[in-house]
C-alpha cells in the first residue's frame, strides 16, 4: 500500500510537471524561476499559500493580474496536479512555519514583535482582555482559555457550553459586558446543532448566550439570541460571529449566510444579517424590524454574506463592519440601521465554482462598500485604534485577512475615504483577531500556525 501511494504521488507530480511545461513554463520559467510572469519558487506567497488557494488562482485566475484563468483549458485533476507540482517544488515546505521577526519597520514606527504564545492553543478565535494582566481567549472546538501575565493557563473553563464544530462552525467571538468589573457577565457566540452534535447533519445556527466565570468555571448562563427549530439550517456553512459593545451599550452580532444566500434578503431569516439587542438579549425598541411582523426583531441590518470584524469608529460613532465576499468582493461597510448590503443581489465576486452570483454590483436602495478587494483576502477582524501607544495611527483601522495572512493598517479621511493602505505582516499566519490591551499593544491571534503576538512600537 505504501509504495502503490507512494507511486502514485510520484506518477501525479509528473503528469503535473509536463502539464506546467505546456502551459505555465512560458511565462514562469521552465524551473518556476520566473520569466515575463513570477517565479513560483518562493517563500512570500501574495494570493495564499495554502494548496486551495493555488487551486483556485490557476482554475479561475486572480482578478486585475495577468494571471488568467485556465479553467475552461484544463480540467479539474490537471489543475490539481500542477498545483501539487508546484507545491512539491519548493526549496521550503509551502505551509512551513515562517518565524516571525522580532521587529518590523513600517511607515510610522519600528515595531517591536512578541511571540507570546506559540503552542498548546486549537484554532483560538477570539482574544478578549479582562485588565492589562489578563484575557480569555476562545477555541474554535469549544474551549475557552485564560491568558495570565502573558502565560497560557493549562487548564481551560470548565462547564461551557457544548458546540457543533462543523466546517467554519464552532466556539467564535467572546466579548464582556461593558459593566462587566460590576455585573461579570461574558458573552458567548458558538454553533450548536440540534439532537446529536456528532452527526454532521444535524440542524443547526449561531447561538449568543451570556455567563459568568468563577473559580474556572462557567456558570449562570442566560440565552440571549437562539431560533426555533424550523429555522435551523442543516449543512450549513459561514456562521459568523462577531460580538461587539458600542458606546451606547448595545451589542451587535453577526450571522453568516450559512450557505443559504437568498435567505441573507428575507427578514424572517436569521441567515445573512448583523442583529442589535440589549445586553439581556432584549430587543430595542428603535430596531429597525422591531415591530414588522413576520420579521427577526433583532435584525440591524440584512443582505450580508459574512461578516467577520464589527468595530466602532472612535470618533463618529459609526459602526464598522468587514465582509467575506465569495471569490472576490470582500468589503468594508458602515452599518446603517435597517440597511441592505445586497447580498446576493449585488455583489463584486463570483461564486468558487466561478459561476457568476449576480451580474450587478449596484441596484437601488442597497448599500455600496467604502472598500472591496478582489481577489478575495479573505478579511476578518477589524479594530479601530484609539490606544495610547500608537498616536501616530489615531483612529486607523486595523484589519487582518485569513487567505492572504495579512494585517494592514487603513487611513480614513473626515469622508470615510480610505485614502491609504499599509501593510504592517504577511505570511505568518492566518490573522483571526486583533484586540487592543488596556496598556495600548496590540495583540494579535493568528491561526495556521496557531499563536499570539504582541506588537508595541519600539522605544
Amino acid at each position: 500500500m505504501i509504495l502503490l501511494l507512494a507511486f502514485h504521488v510520484t506518477r501525479g507530480q509528473q503528469e503535473g510537471g509536463q502539464i506546467y511545461k505546456t502551459y505555465c513554463a512560458g511565462c514562469h520559467g521552465a524551473e518556476l524561476q520566473g520569466n515575463t510572469a513570477s517565479k513560483l519558487i518562493k517563500t512570500e506567497w501574495k494570493y495564499g499559500r495554502e494548496r486551495g488557494s493555488i487551486i483556485r488562482n490557476i482554475r479561475f485566475g486572480i482578478p486585475e493580474t495577468e494571471m488568467i484563468s485556465w479553467g475552461t483549458v484544463l480540467k479539474d485533476d490537471a489543475v490539481r496536479a500542477v498545483a501539487d507540482y508546484i507545491i512539491a517544488a519548493q526549496e521550503t515546505p509551502i505551509n512551513a512555519t515562517r518565524p516571525i521577526p522580532d521587529h518590523i519597520q513600517t511607515k510610522d514606527y519600528n515595531l517591536k514583535i512578541e511571540t507570546l504564545i506559540s503552542t498548546g492553543l486549537r484554532t483560538p478565535w477570539s482574544i478578549e482582555f479582562i485588565d492589562v494582566s489578563r484575557a480569555l481567549i476562545t477555541e474554535r472546538s469549544g474551549r475557552i482559555r485564560l491568558l495570565s501575565h502573558g502565560v497560557l493557563q493549562p487548564e481551560p473553563v470548565t462547564d461551557t457550553p457544548s458546540t457543533f464544530e462543523h466546517k467554519t462552525g464552532g466556539y467564535m467571538d467572546i466579548a464582556l459586558d461593558p459593566d462587566f468589573a460590576t455585573n461579570g457577565w461574558v458573552y458567548l457566540s458558538y454553533s450548536e446543532a440540534k439532537g446529536d452534535p456528532s452527526d454532521e447533519h444535524a440542524p443547526g445556527m449561531t447561538k449568543i448566550v451570556r455567563g459568568k466565570i468563577e473559580n474556572n468555571r462557567w456558570q449562570d448562563e442566560q440565552i440571549l439570541f437562539s431560533v426555533a427549530d424550523s429555522l435551523l439550517v442543516v449543512d450549513g456553512n459561514r456562521w459568523g460571529c462577531r460580538l461587539m459593545f458600542d458606546r451606547d451599550g448595545f451589542l451587535y452580532f453577526s450571522i453568516g449566510d450559512m450557505d443559504r444566500a437568498r435567505d441573507s434578503q428575507d427578514a424572517g431569516r436569521p441567515t445573512g444579517k448583523v442583529f442589535r439587542v440589549n445586553p439581556d438579549g432584549t430587543i430595542p425598541d428603535d430596531n429597525p424590524f422591531a415591530h414588522t411582523q413576520g420579521a427577526l426583531p433583532a435584525i440591524f441590518t440584512l443582505g450580508n454574506r459574512n461578516v467577520q470584524g464589527i468595530t466602532q469608529h472612535p470618533v463618529t460613532g459609526d459602526i464598522w463592519a468587514t465582509e467575506h465576499g465569495p471569490m472576490g468582493g470582500d468589503e468594508l461597510n458602515i452599518l446603517k440601521k435597517g440597511a441592505n448590503y445586497g447580498w446576493p443581489l449585488i455583489t463584486y465576486g463570483v461564486d468558487y465554482d466561478g459561476e457568476v452570483v449576480s451580474e450587478k454590483t449596484h441596484m437601488p436602495n442597497m448599500e455600496q462598500p467604502v472598500v472591496q478587494w478582489t481577489p478575495s483576502i479573505a478579511v476578518c477582524p477589524a479594530e479601530f485604534n484609539s490606544g495610547s501607544l500608537f498616536v501616530r495611527w489615531k483612529n486607523n483601522l486595523l484589519i487582518g485577512s485569513l487567505a492572504y495572512e495579512e494585517l494592514r493598517r487603513l487611513v480614513i479621511d473626515e469622508g470615510n475615504r480610505v485614502t491609504e493602505q499599509e501593510m504592517i505582516l504577511k505570511g505568518y499566519g492566518r490573522i483571526r483577531d486583533i484586540k487592543t490591551a488596556p496598556d495600548g499593544a496590540l495583540y494579535i491571534l493568528l491561526n495556521s500556525p496557531d499563536r499570539i503576538i504582541r506588537i508595541t512600537p519600539q522605544k
